[in-house]
């Protein structure tokens, strides 16, 4: 029986990947015809397509009574794309970074996460709480509507030389149906075989959210950033984690706090290294979202202050993810 969920689990694994990637193909072809230069579409459209996998994971996960799982996955993504992705993209290709444009949405990734923090405190994201964040959501469209605005001469001298025939149109627009399609039938399977995976081996739902699922949903990020250093474009890579991870905190948290009555429940467990003076501590406010927001501060301070992010900054980011994925595997499998 377990082979038959794990086989399934995989399943959704593969499914939502490919679902993912012909999404992104298909989202960064449109921004490519109507000449958007990089920076947004890392950071605008890339950002909405690589985070489609886990927008849907968390939905389904909420309505279905698994709101471990629906946090675990969307703060396990943002640890995953800052302390995996990107610091494996920065320590391949280290990537100058407009200082200005960096700031302002490093900064809104902080303060997205400074407020989940303090909205986690009473182990609740509330409907009032996830229409704030949809607020600070609605500030980063702003800010990139303002950049394209920027940058419209840019388009427009872009657009002159594009020509799109109507048989490349379709197989886009295929491509779009077909990816989001995949990524909807993944995330359940991802969803209702998790949460199997976890009871089978008494391993906390969170804990399968906060690795295997959210490495799975983070995978086309992790495609699109080693695709878009490959072609020279490292600022889609960039953009769109900062991107994602904003999204992530903003319209995914926020629309899961929609989908149940009483809001997203934060759950407690026990936590070794503080068992000792409490019992039962939300791991998210504690441990996860407290090591997110330092892997967001090291990659913020070190890109407005040396104007890059290099090699040291990637192997800093790197080092701290994998151990808070020792210290995951380590109070699962010793609590």
């Amino acid at each position: 029986m377990i082979y038959f969920v794990l086989f399934l689990f995989l399943l959704g694994l593969i499914i939502i990947i490919k679902g993912g990637e012909l999404f992104v193909n298909a989202s960064v072809w449109f921004a490519t015809v109507t000449g958007i230069p990089t920076i947004i579409i890392g950071a605008t459209i890339v950002s909405l397509a690589t985070t489609l996998p886990e927008l849907f994971v968390s939905v389904f996960a909420s309505t279905q009574g698994s709101p471990d799982m629906a946090i675990g996955n969307a703060v396990g993504s943002t640890i995953c794309n800052i302390g995996l992705i990107l610091s494996t993209a920065i320590l391949f290709a280290p990537s100058e970074v407009n200082r200005k444009h960096f700031s302002e949405k490093g900064l809104l990734m902080i303060i997205s996460t400074i407020l989940l923090l303090i909205f986690s405190i009473d182990t609740l994201l509330t409907k009032v709480e996830g229409i704030i964040l949809f607020v600070v959501l609605a500030i980063f469209i702003r800010l990139n509507l303002k950049q394209f605005r920027l940058s419209n001469i840019l388009v427009k001298n872009n657009r002159k030389n594009k020509k799109v025939s109507a048989s490349i149109l379709i197989k886009n627009l295929l491509k779009f149906v077909i990816g989001t399609i995949f990524i909807v039938i993944g995330a359940q399977l991802l969803v209702d075989n998790g949460r199997d995976i976890a009871e089978f081996f008494n391993v906390p739902e969170q804990i399968i959210s906060l690795t295997l699922i959210a490495l799975g949903t983070s995978l086309p990020e992790l495609t699109t950033s080693i695709t878009a250093i490959v072609k020279g474009h490292e600022g889609i890579s960039v953009g769109n984690i900062i991107g994602a991870n904003i999204l992530n905190n903003t319209m995914i948290l926020g629309t899961a706090a929609f989908t149940t009555e009483q809001g997203l429940v934060i759950g407690k467990r026990d936590i070794l290294f503080l068992a000792r003076n409490f019992k039962d501590v939300p791991q998210t406010l504690y441990v996860d979202l407290p090591v997110a927001l330092l892997l967001m501060l090291i990659l913020v301070i070190s890109g407005i202050y040396n104007r890059k992010l290099n090699r040291s900054t990637g192997l800093v980011l790197l080092l701290i993810y994998i151990g808070y994925l020792t210290f995951l595997g380590y109070n699962a499998f010793s609590a």
